[in-house]
């Protein structure tokens, strides 16, 4: 980041405003007025207030995420619960049970605002082979099986489905800057448990029908997003009735680079950004080392290192 570059001179004028020299000084010293420094002090306090107001509201969430729920979660008993799902959903129709009423009031809280999301992307890898084995409605049944058996993963580790993207599913995790350790953990376990689902729930039974197995690739970062509403969604009840809600989104540089870096990832593989490896326990991050990726590839800067957003793999 050359010092030229208007983000190098924001982050020195805070650094010094946070070591106590008093805004003149600084204006002196960086030769800039006190009226461009002082819109940068008075813009970052209000990024702060805001950031905290979130947190406060994050605070009165009724979610999960507050806790460490790795060792809270029996995987195993995910894993047998998945392959009695599955066998049904090829034997006949899958049981689904999907609702986004938890997701839509913890949106509802933020609309407009500014918010840390620890945001997860899982992918299926094989879903193209699968498609030229199996008639279209067996496929749309195990994808949709699929796409359930994730759902409950992300549900038991305090995480909220945003969407359904074909065969992909992003969802994310209430954060705060505070304190990123407990959901940048619960998303690593749950990146890991979907995938233990897959390999010990979901394959065993494809490979009784002779069918491929899946495999996927997940891809977690954490960052700053704006909770957007885009219009409204109608529904018309037996009764008449017209029920309408927001139809709600998440908007941010978060989103974009963590579909990014699940396409990064080798299947059964997760890939963390630097924000979220560094807020992980060291238990967790001897899971995981450096990934080397072409700067042609991958290359998002950092704004706090200026150079290029350091991935990490699992091994």
């Amino acid at each position: 980041m050359a010092e030229g570059d208007p983000a190098y001179q924001r982050q020195t004028i805070l650094n010094l405003y946070s070591s106590g020299i008093d805004p003149e000084t600084i204006a002196a010293q960086l030769d800039l007025s006190r009226e461009q420094v002082d819109t940068v002090i008075a813009d970052y306090a209000l990024q702060k207030e805001k950031r905290q107001a979130a947190a406060r509201q994050m605070a009165q969430a009724p979610s999960l995420s507050s806790f460490y729920l790795d060792k809270v979660v029996d995987t195993d008993a995910a894993v047998k619960q998945a392959q009695g799902r599955v066998w049904k959903a090829l034997k006949f129709d899958p049981d689904l049970d999907l609702t986004s009423e938890e997701t839509q009031a913890i949106l509802e809280k933020f609309v407009k605002s500014k918010v840390a999301f620890v945001i997860l992307h899982i992918d299926l890898v094989g879903s193209t082979k699968l498609s030229s084995t199996l008639p279209p409605d067996r496929l749309a049944n195990i994808v949709q099986a699929f796409t359930q058996e994730m759902s409950v993963v992300i549900t038991s580790y305090g995480g909220y489905v945003l969407k359904y993207i074909g065969d992909a599913i992003m969802a994310f995790f209430l954060a705060d800057w505070d304190n990123l350790s407990v959901p940048c953990s619960n998303a690593v376990a749950c990146a890991h448990a979907m995938i233990k689902v897959m390999r010990e729930g979901i394959n065993p039974i494809l490979n009784q029908y002779d069918y491929p197995e899946l495999n996927v690739r997940v891809g977690i970062d954490v960052g700053d997003n704006v909770v957007v509403q885009y219009g409204w969604d109608t529904m018309t009840l037996e009764d008449g009735k017209v029920l309408r809600r927001p139809h709600l989104d998440i908007l941010g540089y978060t989103i974009s680079i963590t579909a990014k870096m699940t396409t990064l990832a080798v299947p059964d593989q997760i890939v963390v950004g630097q924000f979220v490896y560094d807020a992980l326990c060291g238990e967790q991050q001897a899971s995981y080392k450096p990934l080397s990726v072409s700067p042609e590839v991958w290359g998002y800067m950092s704004d706090y290192t200026g150079k290029i957003y350091q991935l990490y793999g699992s091994i």
